[in-house]
């Protein structure tokens, strides 16, 4: 059957039946879930059907149910379903999911939740379950390690609904696909320049190997100690749970300030931060006088024995503009694609506790 005659013969089964669902109507005429998707999506871009959460409906059953009788109750339809996918068991990301939920509970939109797995094949057949369950969108954040390498940026990029990337990069063939994330790089540089304010000339870098954020990080941290004429370095890193314990890891970085080398130091992330601060206490090292800490994160900085200034990216921002451009790409497929990054803000504390004044605010910048 071609193309046309398909979307005749959907056609059809609306105006006879009033509503049909898009998984029957796929088993009926021996097509795929997403061919029948994409039918529906052509034949309600010419205002023949009208698009519900899986599946269609004719423009008179649609202006019948948002036109409820004395007794009838209002129809309720849902505006869309989108596919949520995130790493497994990190603190860094509930936010963002919260801030996918709050936007979608506002806008009526369902949310689908999965769990990136392990290998790109495994996160390629999520997707697909997604999509093939009846997602008209995903959005994405696979699990650390997967971007941005190029083949992992593709392959959101030949699936058949819009992909919004959460907090993630995308790679040079990432095609039609939206981003929106926080600006890493930006707030690496916040962090240096209020270190470079204090007096600091020479700042290290202590960042975990396992988080996607990093390279940003880094390339932020770079970027700003050259702008302000520094000494970057040096940098510690720290590997994943299996990797190194706390007190291997550290070691050179408290000998480095047990002997004024080093000063001062951006950390990231905040437990790194938080274990930091017992380990120089224990060497019988203070913080902020021997070693000034910056961290990166703020879900836990202030809780620590010192309370930590720390760089806040805003997470919960992030989910919620995710949910507003994929929104916006299901309205107008034709619509020039948005990348969007977010400004992280820096949350200064005293030793006592108390929070100072802030900088960099959650203002976004189109890039």
């Amino acid at each position: 059957m071609l193309t046309e005659e398909r979307r005749e013969a959907i056609l059809r089964m609306v105006e006879r039946q009033g509503t049909i669902t898009v998984k029957e109507t796929a088993a009926e005429m021996g097509v795929s879930a997403v061919t029948v998707r994409q039918d529906v999506r052509d034949l309600a871009s010419r205002g023949l059907v009208v698009r519900v959460h899986g599946g269609a409906m004719s423009p008179a059953a649609a202006q019948q149910a948002d036109t409820p009788g004395p007794s009838a109750p209002r129809a309720g339809r849902q505006e869309c379903a989108l596919g949520l996918v995130v790493p497994p068991g990190d603190y860094y990301y509930p936010e963002i999911i919260r801030g996918v939920q709050d936007a979608a509970r506002a806008h009526g939109v369902r949310i689908v939740l999965a769990i990136s797995g392990e290998t790109l094949a495994e996160n390629q057949e999520q997707a697909r379950r997604l999509v093939a369950a009846g997602a008209d969108g995903l959005l994405l954040m696979p699990r650390a390690g997967l971007e941005p390498v190029d083949a992992a940026a593709q392959w959101p990029a030949d699936l058949d609904v819009p992909v919004v990337l959460v907090d993630r990069r995308a790679g040079a063939r990432a095609g039609r696909l939206e981003r929106v994330a926080s600006d890493h790089a930006h707030g690496a540089g916040l962090a240096v320049r209020h270190l470079a304010e204090l007096g600091h000339r020479r700042i290290a870098l202590v960042a975990r190997v396992d988080s996607p954020n990093t390279p940003l990080i880094r390339e932020g941290y770079t970027a700003a100690c050259a702008d302000l004429g520094l000494t970057a370095g040096p940098e510690y890193r720290i590997g994943p749970a299996e990797g190194p314990t706390p007190a291997e890891w550290s070691d050179e970085l408290l000998r480095a300030v047990e002997s004024g080398d080093v000063r001062a130091a951006l950390v990231h992330n905040d437990l790194d931060a938080v274990t930091l601060v017992g380990l120089l206490q224990a060497r019988g090292l203070r913080v902020p006088e021997d070693l000034a800490i910056v961290t990166y994160d703020d879900e836990v900085a202030e809780l620590s024995d010192v309370p930590l200034t720390a760089v806040a990216p805003p997470k919960r921002a992030v989910g919620a503009w995710a949910v507003d451009l994929m929104r916006r790409r299901l309205a107008d497929p034709s619509a020039p694609l948005a990348e969007l990054l977010l400004r992280p803000e820096l949350r200064v504390r005293d030793s006592s506790g108390a929070s100072g004044r802030t900088s960099g605010g959650t203002s976004g910048g189109r890039s």
